[in-house]
């Protein structure tokens, strides 16, 4: 498709993003159908027991799986929905959200994202996936 971004553009929108601000995500891949997310484990992304907040892997998930779309798809998405499943307790430095398109339609885009938490030592952890689905809306009418 027409007007996919590349990795720059991909990262200026993800620095428009408060909350992913507010998060310390990065982009640290995008392109050939795939997108990769990362964010620092700080204590204040903990819950209770001291494991990453599943809203903060929600957030990766959601983010990650829309960018994976914006690969094939371009920067005008939303998404539709996604649901998660929570393997293990997230525990680590990194969280590491990697999506990649199941199939890109004209106004859907279908994605999967796996998410791991990666050790001091760099040994990853599956510890969610999803999968979600990306609108794309139709373009605004001229006049």
């Amino acid at each position: 498709m027409t007007n996919v971004p590349d990795l720059a553009l991909a990262r200026k929108v993800l620095a428009a993003q408060p909350f992913s601000q507010l998060l310390g995500a990065r982009l640290v891949s995008f392109g050939e159908g795939g997108a990769t997310l990362e964010l620092d484990i700080r204590d204040e992304l903990r819950q209770q027991n001291g494991f990453l907040h599943g809203g903060v892997l929600a957030y990766a998930a959601d983010n990650t799986l829309t960018f994976a779309a914006g690969t094939v798809a371009g920067a005008r998405l939303l998404t539709s929905g996604f649901a998660i499943d929570y393997l293990r307790p997230a525990q680590g430095v990194l969280l590491r959200a990697r999506a990649e398109v199941v199939r890109a339609g004209r106004s859907r885009v279908v994605c999967r994202c796996d998410m791991s938490a990666v050790d001091e030592e760099g040994v990853e952890t599956l510890c969610a996936v999803a999968q979600g689905t990306i609108a794309v809306p139709e373009p605004a009418p001229e006049g």
